[in-house]
């Protein structure tokens, strides 16, 4: 049995099942309102929740079940006197030894030591002396990928739109870009190569080989075995080279999906046909798999936090949710599919219960 929670338009869902056969809703919590990302804490078994209010603005929530009560966390807030206002927490992702790290716009890092009940922003990228060149993407200025190194509690990746990539070595205190290799088609030509303009929209790490990601761009797919440092192009053979999410099979260094739309001013899955495309030889070849997805007519939009794996090898199970309400799910890395949930309202996250 899988548990999936999911951050909608309209709240939060936790869904209950088995890939093959349809979910069952078991909770549901902040009707009404939008739940940016929704996990579980691996640590604690916490649910953790960024909600957007419309009267409020972002707030993180935790509960140790989804049906409640939730607590509102502590602050989860910017340093008064400044110009910037919190926007939105775009994602929530468990470290190492207990630690958990909050991404958000304009940009910002937060780190919990306690489960989730506070929080604190990291200062050294709040302050960053190129912070003033910052551009945010189309979606804001948000730090939405978060990489941990297993094992590796100082080690982390980051990823924010529009300003590429960002790595740290000593837990954070300082902050280096990892963007050599990146090309940003986007821009003139004319523009430095050492452009802070860079819109990535996912970034995922091999657990068993850590020195590997995979990137996610806006107008290109890339692989960085040096820890990020550098990036090679693994576009070929994709229908597009847009698109938002990544996953990756944590026990083959080899491996990912990526879920491509038709391109960044028709942002719907290209010929109305749902595909997943996965690569077992680290991008040298892609193969569709779309069996039991819509076929025909069904111009759908996939998130970047919509997308989520649980297990490994053969029986990894794939999950992603749409816009338009649907989640899919694949209970044999990809191979086949079926609708986990067929009308939800729009969906901006997916993720597993560790």
């Amino acid at each position: 049995m899988t548990e999936l929670l999911v951050g909608t338009k309209k709240g939060l869902f936790a869904l209950e099942g088995e890939p093959g056969a349809p979910f069952t809703v078991t909770a549901r919590a902040f009707a009404g309102e939008p739940v940016e990302y929704a996990m579980r804490d691996p640590a604690t078994g916490r649910a953790i929740a960024s909600v957007t209010s419309a009267f409020y603005g972002p707030k993180l929530w935790w509960a140790d079940d989804p049906a409640g009560p939730w607590r509102q966390a502590e602050g989860v807030a910017l340093p008064e006197g400044g110009e910037e206002a919190l926007k939105r927490i775009w994602v929530v992702v468990a470290g190492e030894e207990g630690t958990l790290y909050a991404g958000g716009d304009p940009g910002v890092l937060f780190e919990s030591r306690d489960g989730g009940a506070s929080w604190e922003l990291n200062r050294a990228l709040w302050e960053h002396p190129t912070r003033p060149d910052w551009s945010p993407g189309g979606g804001g200025l948000c730090l939405h990928s978060i990489a941990p190194w297993p094992g590796e509690p100082g080690r982390l990746a980051l990823a924010m739109s529009a300003v590429g990539v960002w790595l740290t070595d000593d837990g954070g205190r300082t902050w280096r870009h990892g963007n050599a290799g990146l090309h940003p088609g986007y821009l003139p030509d004319d523009v430095p190569q050492d452009t802070l303009q860079l819109c990535v929209h996912d970034l995922q790490r091999s657990p068993v080989r850590p020195e590997r990601l995979f990137l996610q761009f806006h107008g290109g797919v890339y692989r960085s075995d040096d820890a990020g440092a550098s990036w090679t192009s693994i576009a070929a053979g994709l229908p597009s080279d847009f698109g938002f999410p990544l996953a990756v099979d944590p026990a083959d260094p080899d491996s990912a999906y990526v879920i491509p739309l038709s391109a960044d001013t028709d942002r719907v899955t290209p010929e109305g046909r749902v595909r997943v495309y996965e690569t077992r030889d680290a991008g040298a070849t892609c193969t569709a798999r779309g069996a039991g997805l819509p076929d025909r007519d069904a111009y759908l939009t996939v998130l970047r936090e919509a997308f989520d794996r649980a297990g490994e090898g053969g029986a990894l199970e794939l999950y992603f949710g749409c816009t338009s309400g649907e989640v899919f799910a694949s209970g044999d890395a990809g191979a086949t599919w079926s609708t986990a949930a067929p009308r939800l309202p729009p969906v901006y996250s997916v993720r597993t219960a560790p």
